[in-house]
Order: structure tokens, then sequence, then C-alpha cells
């Protein structure tokens, strides 16, 4: 029996997502993004940071070369940081105008413009974002 759209529910969804999420990325070589948001100031930040790859496909800090970790890391300072009012915004100023733009690969630009839109969703609701 076809699925149809209609009939693939909010379990099926989130099922599928989390199975996609699973999937192999590799890093993109231009940096990464910790996205947060400003209930105070009604702005969403997504604040970039430059890294290496190593040969395992891992991040790498460009200064040391040691692996980043995602728990309990010293300190890094962003290379920039990017304020705007909305996702649409937010993802104009990464992506257009003359550049450098901190983004190399489509699949990061696509995955940041879901965060952007989870990120916007919270503050307009006034909820607690945390990043995926």
């Amino acid at each position: 029996m076809a699925t149809t759209p209609a009939s693939f529910g909010i379990e099926q969804r989130r099922a599928l997502d989390a199975h996609l999420s699973q999937r192999f990325i590799a890093l993109d070589a231009a940096g990464y993004f910790l996205i947060k948001v400003d209930h105070a100031a009604g702005e969403l930040i997504a604040e970039h940071y430059g890294n290496g790859i190593d040969e395992r496909g891992l991040a790498t800090d460009p200064e040391t070369g040691e692996v980043i970790s995602c728990r309990g890391a010293g300190p890094r300072q962003p290379l920039a940081t990017y304020r705007a009012r909305s996702a649409k915004e937010l993802g104009i100023a990464l992506t257009e105008g003359d550049g450098p733009h901190p983004i190399s690969c489509l699949d990061h630009a696509l995955y940041l413009g879901r965060e952007f839109q989870r990120a916007e969703l919270c503050l307009e609701q006034g909820q607690p974002y945390i990043q995926d």
C-alpha cells in the first residue's frame, strides 16, 4: 500500500528525521556555527567559528590542531557574530553580498536554514532554543 502525503503522520516524520540525522555528513571546512536566541533584543544570533578537519574527518582547532570537543572544551572566540531579526535575514547575511561567505557546503547551508527557522519559532513563542 502506497503512503500518501496525507497519511504520513507526525510520528513517522519524526522517525524519518531521526533516521536521516544518523547519516554521515562531512564537516564544512569553512567552519561551524553556534546558534542562539536573544529574547530581550528580539534577535537570532549565529556565531561562526573556524575549524580544520583531520584525516578522520573530525573538527580541529585551527591554532592547535587538537580535536574540538563537544563537551567541556575551553572557550573559543567566534570569527564573526551575525545578528538578525528573522531566519531569512540571517540566511541572507551569511550567503549574499560580497563575502567571503562562511559556508562552503550545501548540506551545511540547508541545516543552518532549518535551525534558523526553529530558532525564529522559539523567538516568536518566547521558548528556549536548543540547537540540534
